[in-house]
């Protein structure tokens, strides 16, 4: 049977979150299982509803990438259907959200397709071009030191795997940044993750970074992220201050993203973003703020981990468990679209303590695609 000819999975955009990660996570296991989707009802809650410029741009991406016949994308729409073919690697890829749409957002789509090959392939690149440090998505900083150590650490994906440059930071509204991301794939299985003990913090780190603001921005945040830190008992911190060129930056902005590294393996992230008319002290005191909350928590990852890990592990081989906080709207949406478009399990154990653990059966995925055609 080909794939035009196989019932596309239908898949209702307004469930739970009811946001673009389900557009995200649908079209990444709909292109690694070459199984197509039709998703209806997109961004239903939202005001105002349907696609916006970044998840048009995300699926088009995709669609690129995964050779796939697209249908409905267009800004506004509210259904859009994704024919898979054969993911294309190596390749080089470029996607422009023209506005400050999160360009995490749109790797948080294509990552997955990158990671998987069925024969020994050199690298691909993406370049992202859109919004680098905003309030609505991770910034890339917490992605770069946070998300993709925690991936290849856990999931048995080489250090060079994948590696991410900050070119050009593209703050709200303008945004005009620039992202490099190189994936050099596996042909192997992802190894499942076990982390339930958390230990205690081993590192404290960051990265205060600000553009065509003065030079007492960044170093008033790195100021009021120590001193709540210090509050909290944790005072061996190493915050990087990064003053981008005039050049690399078309508008102003700042914004700091501090991370905790567990003894047990975990990670914690905590940031803030630059407003006008809060004193860059204060958006210090809220990244550390965030931190101390995760660190609070009692589990091995924050919130941001927590949904973004779970269609790793629908995928890895074997049982996952993971201790996390408090299971997150973005999380439950993740799991319960995982289960739509995969066989794996997944059980969620609330803990007495207010923790919980996140256990999953993957599916052992390997990618097979070229077997299809």
């Amino acid at each position: 049977m080909t794939l035009a000819a196989m019932a596309s999975v239908l898949i209702d955009g307004s469930v739970l979150e009811g946001g673009g990660q389900i557009l995200r996570n649908s079209v990444s296991l709909s292109a690694l299982l070459s199984k197509p989707v039709v998703i209806h009802k997109i961004r239903d809650g939202r005001t105002p509803p349907g696609l916006k410029n970044q998840h048009r741009t995300g699926l088009e991406l995709a669609a690129e990438l995964a050779s796939a016949r697209l249908t409905g994308a267009k800004n506004g729409s509210t259904d859009i259907e994704f024919v898979p073919g054969r993911v294309q690697l190596p390749g080089n890829y470029i996607a422009d959200t023209v506005t400050a749409g999160s360009i995490t957002l749109l790797l948080q789509i294509t990552l997955p397709l990158l990671v998987f090959s069925s024969r020994p392939v050199g690298p691909s690149t993406l370049t992202l071009l859109g919004g680098t440090n905003a309030t609505q998505a991770p910034q890339i900083d917490y992605t770069k030191h946070v998300f993709l150590p925690f991936l290849k650490r856990h999931f048995g994906l080489g250090g060079e795997s994948i590696l991410l440059d900050i070119r050009k930071r593209g703050y709200f509204p303008k945004g005009g940044g620039e992202v490099s991301v190189r994936v050099t794939p596996t042909q192997d299985k992802l190894k499942s993750v076990t982390l339930l003990e958390r230990g205690g913090v081993k590192s404290i780190g960051g990265i205060s970074h600000y553009a065509k603001l003065p030079l007492v921005v960044g170093s008033e945040m790195v100021l009021g992220a120590k001193k709540r830190l210090a509050q909290a008992g944790l005072e061996t911190v190493n915050i990087d201050c990064q003053r981008e060129p005039n050049s690399l930056s078309l508008g102003g902005g700042s914004g700091i993203v501090l991370w905790a590294e567990l003894e047990g393996g975990g990670m914690i992230g905590g940031s803030a973003v630059g407003r006008k008319g809060i004193a860059p002290e204060k958006v210090g005191e809220e990244a550390a703020e965030e931190l101390i909350r995760g660190l609070e928590g009692g589990g091995c990852v924050d919130e941001w981990l927590q949904d973004q890990m779970i269609i790793f592990m629908a995928l890895a081989e074997g049982t996952s468990q993971v201790r996390t906080g408090a299971v997150t709207l973005h999380t439950q949406t993740a799991i319960w679209l995982a289960q739509q478009l995969t066989d794996a399990k997944f059980e969620v154990e609330e803990e007495s303590s207010g923790t919980v653990i996140i256990r999953c059966q993957g599916i052992g995925y390997q990618y097979h695609q070229e077997e299809l055609h």
